[in-house]
Protein backbone atom coordinates (compact mmCIF):
# COMPACT_ATOMS: atom_id res chain seq x y z
CA UNK A 1 0.00 0.00 0.00
CA UNK A 2 1.32 3.71 -1.05
CA UNK A 3 2.12 5.65 2.01
CA UNK A 4 -0.51 8.29 1.63
CA UNK A 5 0.81 10.74 4.60
CA UNK A 6 2.69 10.99 8.09
CA UNK A 7 1.59 11.73 11.24
CA UNK A 8 4.13 12.97 13.72
CA UNK A 9 2.73 13.25 17.72
CA UNK A 10 4.29 14.98 20.18
CA UNK A 11 5.10 12.33 23.09
CA UNK A 12 4.61 13.74 27.15
CA UNK A 13 0.94 15.47 27.65
CA UNK A 14 -0.17 14.35 23.98
CA UNK A 15 0.30 10.85 23.30
CA UNK A 16 0.68 10.21 27.01
CA UNK A 17 -1.44 11.68 30.00
CA UNK A 18 1.75 12.42 32.21
CA UNK A 19 4.96 14.61 32.01
CA UNK A 20 7.60 11.52 32.24
CA UNK A 21 10.16 13.72 33.34
CA UNK A 22 8.34 15.02 35.93
CA UNK A 23 7.26 11.66 37.47
CA UNK A 24 11.10 10.57 37.28
CA UNK A 25 11.76 14.45 39.30
CA UNK A 26 8.83 12.61 41.91
CA UNK A 27 10.91 9.61 42.36
CA UNK A 28 14.06 11.77 42.89
CA UNK A 29 12.23 13.64 45.69
CA UNK A 30 12.94 17.18 43.24
CA UNK A 31 9.38 16.64 41.42
CA UNK A 32 8.69 20.47 42.32
CA UNK A 33 11.35 21.75 41.19
CA UNK A 34 11.57 19.54 38.08
CA UNK A 35 7.51 20.21 37.20
CA UNK A 36 8.45 24.09 37.82
CA UNK A 37 11.30 24.04 35.29
CA UNK A 38 8.55 21.80 32.73
CA UNK A 39 6.14 24.39 32.94
CA UNK A 40 8.28 27.14 32.35
CA UNK A 41 9.90 25.28 29.21
CA UNK A 42 6.08 24.20 27.97
CA UNK A 43 4.69 27.96 27.97
CA UNK A 44 7.93 28.99 26.00
CA UNK A 45 9.54 30.85 29.02
CA UNK A 46 12.85 28.95 29.67
CA UNK A 47 15.29 27.42 26.70
CA UNK A 48 13.64 23.64 26.03
CA UNK A 49 17.68 22.51 25.86
CA UNK A 50 18.75 24.63 29.27
CA UNK A 51 15.53 23.35 31.19
CA UNK A 52 16.24 20.12 29.77
CA UNK A 53 19.61 19.86 31.33
CA UNK A 54 19.01 21.36 34.68
CA UNK A 55 16.23 19.16 35.11
CA UNK A 56 18.34 15.92 34.08
CA UNK A 57 21.40 16.89 36.72
CA UNK A 58 18.13 16.45 39.36
CA UNK A 59 18.05 13.02 38.92
CA UNK A 60 21.74 12.24 38.95
CA UNK A 61 21.82 8.87 41.09
CA UNK A 62 18.88 7.77 40.60
CA UNK A 63 18.73 3.55 39.77
CA UNK A 64 18.31 2.38 36.43
CA UNK A 65 15.43 0.43 37.84
CA UNK A 66 13.54 3.56 38.20
CA UNK A 67 12.31 3.46 34.62
CA UNK A 68 10.11 0.45 35.17
CA UNK A 69 8.56 1.54 38.17
CA UNK A 70 7.78 4.85 36.57
CA UNK A 71 6.68 3.34 33.49
CA UNK A 72 3.60 1.68 35.33
CA UNK A 73 2.26 5.44 36.09
CA UNK A 74 2.23 6.55 32.69
CA UNK A 75 -1.13 6.19 30.62
CA UNK A 76 -2.18 6.71 27.28
CA UNK A 77 -4.55 9.83 26.54
CA UNK A 78 -8.12 8.89 25.38
CA UNK A 79 -7.92 7.69 21.73
CA UNK A 80 -4.62 7.34 21.01
CA UNK A 81 -4.50 3.69 20.06
CA UNK A 82 -7.12 4.22 17.70
CA UNK A 83 -6.12 7.18 16.35
CA UNK A 84 -2.69 4.98 15.16
CA UNK A 85 -4.91 2.10 14.18
CA UNK A 86 -7.00 4.71 11.89
CA UNK A 87 -4.33 6.86 10.86
CA UNK A 88 -2.42 2.96 9.24
CA UNK A 89 -5.57 1.44 7.91
CA UNK A 90 -5.83 5.36 5.88
CA UNK A 91 -1.94 4.77 4.84
CA UNK A 92 -0.41 6.97 6.94
CA UNK A 93 2.99 6.38 8.84
CA UNK A 94 2.90 7.28 12.40
CA UNK A 95 6.01 9.13 14.44
CA UNK A 96 6.25 10.01 17.65
CA UNK A 97 8.93 12.74 18.53
CA UNK A 98 9.93 13.47 22.68
CA UNK A 99 11.64 15.58 24.39
CA UNK A 100 11.20 12.72 26.97
CA UNK A 101 13.65 9.66 27.29
CA UNK A 102 13.70 6.18 24.89
CA UNK A 103 14.32 4.22 28.07
CA UNK A 104 10.30 5.29 28.35
CA UNK A 105 9.21 6.29 25.21
CA UNK A 106 10.18 2.91 23.54
CA UNK A 107 7.97 0.62 25.58
CA UNK A 108 5.23 2.99 24.67
CA UNK A 109 6.19 2.96 21.38
CA UNK A 110 6.22 -0.66 20.84
CA UNK A 111 2.49 -1.02 22.58
CA UNK A 112 1.28 1.07 19.64
CA UNK A 113 3.08 -0.40 16.80
CA UNK A 114 4.37 3.15 15.82
CA UNK A 115 6.59 3.48 12.80
CA UNK A 116 9.48 6.37 14.04
CA UNK A 117 10.77 7.12 17.02
CA UNK A 118 13.07 9.95 18.26
CA UNK A 119 14.12 11.10 22.09
CA UNK A 120 16.56 11.84 24.21
CA UNK A 121 19.11 9.33 26.17
CA UNK A 122 20.31 9.18 29.71
CA UNK A 123 23.42 8.66 30.63
CA UNK A 124 23.73 5.87 32.94
CA UNK A 125 26.88 4.33 34.72
CA UNK A 126 27.21 1.50 37.50
CA UNK A 127 23.23 0.82 37.16
CA UNK A 128 22.70 4.83 38.08
CA UNK A 129 21.66 7.74 36.14
CA UNK A 130 24.94 10.42 36.01
CA UNK A 131 22.65 13.42 35.33
CA UNK A 132 23.74 13.99 32.14
CA UNK A 133 21.85 13.00 28.94
CA UNK A 134 23.80 11.24 25.46
CA UNK A 135 23.62 12.74 21.95
CA UNK A 136 21.90 15.43 20.29
CA UNK A 137 18.85 17.00 22.65
CA UNK A 138 15.90 16.97 21.13
CA UNK A 139 14.91 20.30 20.72
CA UNK A 140 11.99 22.01 18.67
CA UNK A 141 14.18 22.59 16.01
CA UNK A 142 15.07 18.82 15.74
CA UNK A 143 10.87 17.87 16.19
CA UNK A 144 10.50 20.00 13.24
CA UNK A 145 13.66 18.20 10.82
CA UNK A 146 12.61 14.80 11.89
CA UNK A 147 9.13 15.81 10.63
CA UNK A 148 10.76 16.93 7.11
CA UNK A 149 13.27 14.03 6.80
CA UNK A 150 10.81 11.38 7.63
CA UNK A 151 8.21 12.54 4.77
CA UNK A 152 11.48 13.17 2.78
CA UNK A 153 12.07 9.31 3.15
CA UNK A 154 8.16 8.23 2.27
CA UNK A 155 8.48 10.71 -1.14
CA UNK A 156 5.74 12.90 0.98
CA UNK A 157 5.22 16.30 0.66
CA UNK A 158 4.71 18.66 3.90
CA UNK A 159 1.75 19.09 2.42
CA UNK A 160 1.09 15.19 3.10
CA UNK A 161 2.03 15.48 6.84
CA UNK A 162 0.17 16.65 10.19
CA UNK A 163 1.90 16.95 13.44
CA UNK A 164 0.42 17.02 16.84
CA UNK A 165 1.63 18.82 20.02
CA UNK A 166 0.64 21.03 23.53
CA UNK A 167 4.19 22.69 24.34
CA UNK A 168 6.28 25.41 23.03
CA UNK A 169 8.99 22.98 21.95
CA UNK A 170 6.37 21.83 19.20
CA UNK A 171 5.18 24.87 17.72
CA UNK A 172 7.97 24.90 14.33
CA UNK A 173 6.72 21.43 13.82
CA UNK A 174 3.43 21.93 14.03
CA UNK A 175 3.81 25.28 11.92
CA UNK A 176 5.87 23.29 9.28
CA UNK A 177 3.12 20.53 8.65
CA UNK A 178 0.52 20.41 6.24
CA UNK A 179 -1.97 20.18 9.34
CA UNK A 180 -0.44 21.54 12.31
CA UNK A 181 -3.03 20.85 15.42
CA UNK A 182 -2.35 22.32 18.74
CA UNK A 183 -3.74 19.57 21.65
CA UNK A 184 -5.37 20.84 24.54
CA UNK A 185 -2.10 23.21 24.40
CA UNK A 186 -0.36 25.94 26.13
CA UNK A 187 -1.30 29.46 24.88
CA UNK A 188 1.32 30.48 23.10
CA UNK A 189 1.19 27.50 20.97
CA UNK A 190 -2.79 27.91 20.79
CA UNK A 191 -2.49 31.24 19.73
CA UNK A 192 -0.11 30.08 16.25
CA UNK A 193 -1.21 26.38 15.58
CA UNK A 194 -3.96 26.67 12.51
CA UNK A 195 -5.86 24.09 14.11
CA UNK A 196 -7.13 23.45 17.53
CA UNK A 197 -8.02 20.28 19.60
CA UNK A 198 -9.63 21.22 23.05
CA UNK A 199 -10.88 17.61 24.16
CA UNK A 200 -8.89 15.35 25.91
CA UNK A 201 -9.20 12.85 22.79
CA UNK A 202 -6.83 12.12 20.37
CA UNK A 203 -9.28 10.58 18.18
CA UNK A 204 -10.41 13.91 17.26
CA UNK A 205 -7.71 14.05 15.13
CA UNK A 206 -9.06 12.05 12.68
CA UNK A 207 -12.43 13.75 12.58
CA UNK A 208 -10.56 17.03 12.05
CA UNK A 209 -8.58 15.27 8.93
CA UNK A 210 -11.92 14.41 7.75
CA UNK A 211 -13.39 17.66 7.87
CA UNK A 212 -10.53 19.34 6.40
CA UNK A 213 -10.61 16.37 3.35
CA UNK A 214 -14.33 16.88 2.95
CA UNK A 215 -13.75 20.80 2.55
CA UNK A 216 -11.03 20.54 -0.59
Amino acid sequence: MKTRGLLVLDVDSTLIREEGIDLLGAAAGVGEQVAAITERAMQGEYDFETALIERVTLLKGLPETIFKRVSKKIHFTKGAQELIEDMHWRGYKVGIVSGGFHEMVDELAAKLNVDYIKANRLEVKDGKLTGRVLGTIVTKEVKKAMLKQWAKENNLTLAQTIAVGDGANDLPMILTAGIGIAFNAKPIVRAQAPYQIHQNDLYQVVKLLEEIESED
